[in-house]
C-alpha cells in the first residue's frame, strides 16, 4: 500500500492508496494545501475515492469540501458530525473498502463528539484523540475528558502493542508511535485512573488556537462565508440545553415552544425528517430572517439541527439579537430519532 504524510507540519494529512487499483483516500486534509494534494494524486496516478475528517477541526479549515468538488470523492465522517453534507456517515466498527484494503472505524469521542480513529492494516490513525505522548484537549464545546479516556482505554489500547499510531497533529517533530509505547509512556495516561485523567484535562489551561472561531464554526456548518459573524466560545458555552425527553414533554403542554430548525432544506425533508410544526430557517439565513420569529423576544424557542452543534450556534446568535428564552436541543434530530420520537418527512 502506498502511504505518505503530506504536510510535514503540525497538522497531519495522510495519503493511503491501494496500489493494484490506484484507489486512494486522504485523511484530515487542510484547505490551504488542496492544490498540493491534487498534484500528488496525479503524480502517483491515483483516483481519490474518499476524503475523511477524523473529527471537526478547530485549528484549520478542512479541505474535504474542495476535494469533493474537484475530484468527486465522497466525504466520510462519523454519524455525529455536524456538517450537513457528509456523503458517508460511519459508526463504530463499520468498514469501508479501498481496493484490497479495509478501513475500520472506531468511535473515539472526547476531543469532539464526532471523533473517529481508523484502523488500516498495521496502523491506526487516531485523529486528535490519542497524540504521540499526549492527547487532544477536551475543553471545546462538546468535549468530554471522561469519554476520551474511555475511548483510548477501551478502543485503542486493546489494539496490538505493535500497531503504529499516526495522529492528526504533532507539535514535537514526531512522525509516529506505537500503541505499546503510548500505553507505557504517555504522560497523560500511564498510571492514571479515569478520575485522575479527567481532573488533569479539565485543568490544563491551554490557550485557544489562532482563529479558532473561523475554523471551528466554518467546519461545523460547511459555510464558506467569511462575512458571517459567529458567536464566541464563551457565548456558546452559555446556551441552555434541553434534552429530547424534556422537549417531547414540553411539546404536549399548553405553552409549547416554537421549534426552529436551522438545517438545510434537503436535510429538513431528508431521511432524518423533522419534528412536526418546526419552522425552517437555515443557519446562514438566520440573522437576516430573525424577524420572522416575531416581536415577542420572551417567547420560548428551541433550536434544532442534525447533532446539536449548528443549533447551538443559532441559539447563541438569537440570544445576541435579544431573544431571552432560547434553548438548544442537545444531540439534535439524531438523538430525537434514536429516542423513537415521531418525525415528519
Amino acid at each position: 500500500m502506498l502511504f505518505h504524510e503530506l504536510n510535514r507540519a503540525k497538522c497531519k494529512t495522510y495519503l493511503l492508496a491501494d496500489e493494484p487499483s490506484h484507489q486512494a483516500v486522504l485523511i484530515d486534509p487542510v484547505k490551504e494545501r488542496v492544490d498540493r494534494y491534487i498534484a500528488i494524486l496525479g503524480y502517483h496516478g491515483c483516483r481519490l475515492e474518499f476524503v475523511i475528517d477524523t473529527h471537526t477541526h478547530a485549528d484549520h479549515r478542512s479541505g474535504v469540501w474542495d476535494l469533493r468538488d474537484l475530484t468527486g470523492a465522497r466525504v466520510v465522517m462519523h454519524r455525529q458530525a455536524p456538517e450537513p453534507h457528509v456523503d458517508v456517515h460511519v459508526e463504530d466498527g463499520q468498514e469501508l473498502t479501498l481496493g484490497e484494503a479495509r478501513l475500520r472505524f472506531l468511535y473515539t469521542p472526547g476531543h469532539t463528539p464526532d471523533g473517529v480513529s481508523i484502523c488500516v492494516a498495521d496502523r491506526v490513525f487516531t485523529g486528535d484523540t490519542l497524540l504521540i505522548h499526549g492527547t487532544g484537549r477536551a475543553d471545546f464545546a462538546g468535549g468530554d475528558a471522561g469519554a476520551q479516556y474511555d475511548a483510548i482505554i477501551d478502543k485503542l489500547f486493546v489494539l496490538p502493542d505493535e500497531t503504529l499510531v499516526f495522529p492528526a497533529h504533532d507539535y514535537r517533530g514526531h512522525t509516529h508511535s506505537t500503541i505499546g509505547e503510548e500505553k507505557r509512556a504517555n504522560p497523560r495516561l500511564a498510571g492514571r485512573s479515569r478520575a485522575d485523567y479527567v481532573t488533569l484535562m479539565n485543568n490544563l489551561g491551554l490557550p485557544l488556537p489562532d482563529k479558532v472561531q473561523e475554523a471551528l464554526q466554518a467546519n461545523q456548518c460547511a459555510i464558506d462565508d467569511e462575512s458571517m459573524q459567529f458567536p464566541s466560545l464563551a457565548q456558546l458555552s452559555q446556551v441552555r440545553q434541553v434534552s429530547v425527553q424534556e422537549l417531547q414533554s414540553r411539546r404536549r403542554g399548553e405553552a409549547a415552544p416554537l421549534l426552529l430548525d436551522v438545517r438545510e432544506p434537503d436535510e429538513f425533508w431528508g431521511d432524518l425528517g423533522h419534528i412536526a410544526g418546526s419552522k425552517l430557517i437555515p443557519l446562514h439565513q438566520l440573522s437576516e430572517r430573525a424577524a420572522e420569529l416575531g416581536d415577542d423576544k420572551e417567547r420560548d424557542i428551541v433550536v434544532i439541527c442534525r447533532a446539536g452543534v449548528r443549533s447551538g450556534t443559532a441559539a447563541a446568535l438569537l440570544t445576541g439579537l435579544g431573544f431571552d428564552n432560547v434553548s438548544n436541543l442537545k444531540g439534535g434530530i439524531l438523538e430525537w430519532n434514536d429516542a423513537g420520537f415521531p418525525v415528519e418527512h
